[in-house]
């Protein structure tokens, strides 16, 4: 694909590209978001240099261009004085992501996408890794593409990454304790369908603790296999950061990894999610909750859909 309004550089073969000549911090008109949510759904993540102007009001006004967005998180406090924005201060008020996770999956409606500014980055190492979920489906041999499409993973925040390190700092242990302090468990369809694309994607990662109908060893196993096709370098692309950078993935299709390979230099990143649908199977079932209400999370945009509607309904009558 190619825009009018901007040019498009892919990165690496199968996932990640440029997005030059588009300052975030304008109003875009709906034509140029248009075409970068294409860019989007065909490059999975996009990467957008020197928006040092765009703020987290701008950055939040962004993301909602391409749909509702979500509180910060759904345990971790937000910024003070933006509740959409999760503010990571690698090393001094959260642990680090050193894993290889898609945002949010223990919830029922996990994040469309995820928006991040670089505001502190290390001189040397910080990098982050994207891998293209929809391409390692596509890699499977057929024996294990068709038991994939057959299993259900339960995903949830307890014992999660957060919590994988024992020796740890006061403050990044309480951050721990905040981030499992509501458990959330939501069974997902291994193979999701993408809502736009149509695209079957391997929907795993950090947060899933077992297999449905099956043992934690055979749940352990199989998803380390499936797991290891996500992340062969063929199908990852590796950002190198700068200030005023931001990168925006489509959460649908990937999984990502933080590098912790810069010691104790501070690194300082802000966060806004956009709220996401139910994933759906190739079945056509959709993931159930089973523990946790995360309507706060998503701010329950139907129910107060449904109730702004009665409303008017109950006030024309």
């Amino acid at each position: 694909m190619g825009s009018q309004y901007f040019d498009i550089k892919p990165i690496a073969g199968r996932i990640g590209a440029k997005i030059i000549g588009v300052d975030l911090s304008s109003n875009l008109n709906d034509e140029i978001i248009s075409d970068i949510r294409k860019a989007l759904v065909k490059y999975k993540v996009i990467f957008f240099r020197g928006q040092e102007k765009l703020d987290a009001e701008g950055q939040v006004a962004f993301a909602r261009r391409f749909g509702e967005v979500t509180t910060a998180h759904p345990t971790v406090p937000s910024l003070p004085e933006n509740p959409s924005v999760l503010d990571l201060n690698y090393g001094k008020t959260v642990a680090r992501a050193n894993n290889w996770h898609t945002d949010v999956t223990f919830v029922d409606r996990p994040p469309l996408g995820s928006v991040l500014r670089a505001l502190v980055i290390p001189p040397a190492g910080g990098d982050t890794v994207w891998a293209n979920s929809v391409t390692a489906y596509e890699d499977l041999p057929t024996p294990l593409r068709n038991l994939a499409d057959e299993l259900w993973a339960i995903h949830s925040n307890a014992f999660d990454y957060a919590a994988a390190v024992v020796d740890v700092p006061e403050e990044i242990r309480s951050y721990r304790e905040v981030f499992t302090s509501t458990v959330y468990e939501t069974l997902h369809p291994v193979v999701r369908v993408h809502p736009e694309s149509g695209e079957r994607g391997l929907f795993i990662g950090g947060f899933v603790r077992r297999l449905r109908g099956l043992s934690s060893t055979e749940s352990d196993d199989i998803i380390r296999l499936l797991q290891a096709y996500i992340t062969r370098p063929e199908n990852t692309v590796r950002w190198r950061w700068k200030v005023g950078d931001v990168a925006f993935w489509d959460n649908r299709a990937t999984q990502h990894y933080a590098i912790a390979d810069y010691g104790n230099q501070p690194r300082h990143v802000q966060r806004v999610t956009i709220v996401g649908d139910i994933p759906v199977g190739i079945d056509g079932k959709q993931s159930e909750a089973i523990k946790g209400d995360s309507s706060a999370y998503t701010r329950n945009w139907e129910s107060q859909k449904r109730k702004v509607e009665a409303s008017a309904v109950a006030h024309s009558g």
